[in-house]
């Protein structure tokens, strides 16, 4: 059967000692607190967070042309938008009016 061993406890020292050459830390050493928690609200959010799926020849493709290829892909998407909808004529609004 093994013995059970316990780690000794730290040595206390008093909090009167201090060191000249490492004083403690004070308000005025350490400045204004800075609090800062992620990239914070967008100006105008534009894009919406959505999952998609790809084929993985497609995904690998515009991951060997390095970071950003979620971007590529975007730019990509919008040129085939663009060609779709500059071939096809704009749909007219009319205002209805209230009888």
């Amino acid at each position: 059967m093994k013995l059970a061993t316990t780690a000794k406890l730290p040595k206390k020292t008093s909090a009167k000692v201090s060191d000249p050459d490492n004083p403690a830390w004070t308000e005025e050493m350490l400045g204004a607190p800075v609090l800062k928690r992620g990239r914070g609200p967008q100006a105008t959010p534009t894009k919406v967070l959505t999952s998609i799926r790809l084929d993985a020849d497609v995904l690998e493709f515009f991951k060997s042309q390095g970071g950003g290829y979620q971007s590529r892909i975007n730019d990509a998407l919008r040129k085939e938008v663009n060609r779709n909808l500059a071939g096809r004529p704009r749909a007219t609004t009319r205002k209805r009016v209230a009888a």
